[in-house]
């Protein structure tokens, strides 16, 4: 069975909406999804509020997303305790491929 699933974010928090506004290449070369909540970065409620707009979007359960780097950061790795296939075929459908 393939590894987990992980999705690297460039999030902004406090933001007028939440949206989820596509890919970014940063510098470096990584392709990150854009999301900004608008949850404070206090507490943990950004990282919950980003969790839930992922997994409603991609309309898997909440409890299957975890936040694995980055939870006092912008840029943040989540990982999906899923299926691997049927997450990154619903990642792909749903946000597109990367640009390269």
């Amino acid at each position: 069975m393939p590894d987990a699933v992980r999705l690297e974010l460039k999030v902004t928090p406090g933001a007028r909406a939440n949206s989820i506004d596509g890919w970014q290449i940063d510098a470096d070369g990584k392709a990150r999804l854009k999301v900004a909540v608008t949850a404070a970065p206090e507490k943990d409620k950004a990282n919950r509020a980003v969790v839930k707009l992922i997994a409603k979007t991609l309309k898997v359960a909440p409890g299957t997303i975890e936040v694995v780097r980055g939870e006092t950061a912008r840029l943040k790795t989540l990982q999906f305790a899923a299926d691997p296939i049927d997450t990154a075929q619903r990642i792909t459908q749903t946000f597109g491929e990367p640009a390269a």
